[in-house]
């Protein structure tokens, strides 16, 4: 996560110090539009063109904030301690997700899943976290894994959080994924590329 977060603020810089150089060569009222800048997160504009639900929810509890919910999925990439502490604080941030923007939803597991933070999925699993099928890789769970892409196939191109493959999430599962790695392959061969987060895989904490 943090890499990328740098990667954004190196390309929104980037692209700032281009405009500026490509404004000077434009006349005061040539000068082309710069695209939007986005501060925060932010909901795109929409408007049904289709008729609305018949159902009516009824909002009795008020949602987890968004905020919270933020600095979780975060946590979850790499701090089990937080992860801990804000889960004693609100016992719902163990599966809510957020959308980090065009549809890129991202839960604690998920981004524990594809750091390879054995310890801090195991916390959240044990807290009733919704085991996926990316994280069951990770985990070298390989009967799981065969179930699910027996059941769908197609399920062999699925992407998690970030654009993340299963094939990814098996490789930094390490030595324990190594199964469901080969598995994998058998069923479609991939280039295996360094992973970044493998070397950052703490062992798992068995207490």
């Amino acid at each position: 996560m943090t890499t990328m977060i740098k990667r954004r603020s190196f390309t929104t810089l980037s692209a700032g110090i281009v405009l500026g150089s490509v404004a000077e060569l434009y006349p005061q009222e040539e000068k082309p539009n710069p695209p939007p800048v986005i501060a925060g997160p932010a909901e795109g504009p929409f408007e049904r063109n289709y008729p609305a639900p018949g159902f009516k929810p009824s909002w009795k509890k008020l949602q987890i904030n968004r905020q919270l919910v933020q600095d979780f999925v975060i946590f979850a990439h790499s701090d089990l301690a937080m992860v801990k502490q804000l889960a004693e604080r609100e016992p719902g941030l163990v599966n809510a997700s957020i959308d980090w923007g065009g549809g890129d939803w991202e839960s604690g597991l998920g981004g524990a899943s594809h750091m390879g933070r054995k310890d801090i999925v195991e916390y959240l699993l044990g807290k009733g976290a919704r085991m996926d099928l990316f994280c069951a890789a990770m985990m070298g769970q390989l009967e799981a894994v065969k179930s699910f892409l027996t059941l769908q196939p197609l399920l062999i191109d699925a992407k998690g959080p970030h654009g993340f493959s299963l094939h990814f999430h098996a490789q930094v599962g390490g030595k324990d994924a190594e199964k469901v790695l080969a598995y994998l392959q058998s069923v479609k061969k991939m280039e295996l590329k360094p992973n970044p987060f493998l070397k950052k895989s703490p062992t798992p904490n068995k207490k």
